[in-house]
């Protein structure tokens, strides 16, 4: 375990700009990963209730806005 944290600490942490560059890198994954599994949570909860679900009630010409 020892040999493992060591080598992770070597590759990643060491030094400043690669750590950074880990931060914000996971940072943003870890943001669309949060925005991608939100979206479709919100979807499944008011799925029928939004306009993309009952535009096709509303808008009888084949016109997109």
């Amino acid at each position: 375990m020892a040999g493992a944290s060591r080598g992770i600490y070597n590759t990643l942490f060491r030094k400043n700009y690669v750590f950074l560059g880990v931060v914000f890198a996971s940072a943003f994954a870890f943001e669309m990963t949060y925005d991608n599994v939100m979206d479709k949570v919100w979807d499944s909860f008011n799925k029928g209730r939004q306009w993309k679900d009952i535009r096709a009630k509303y808008v009888e010409s084949g016109d997109d806005e």
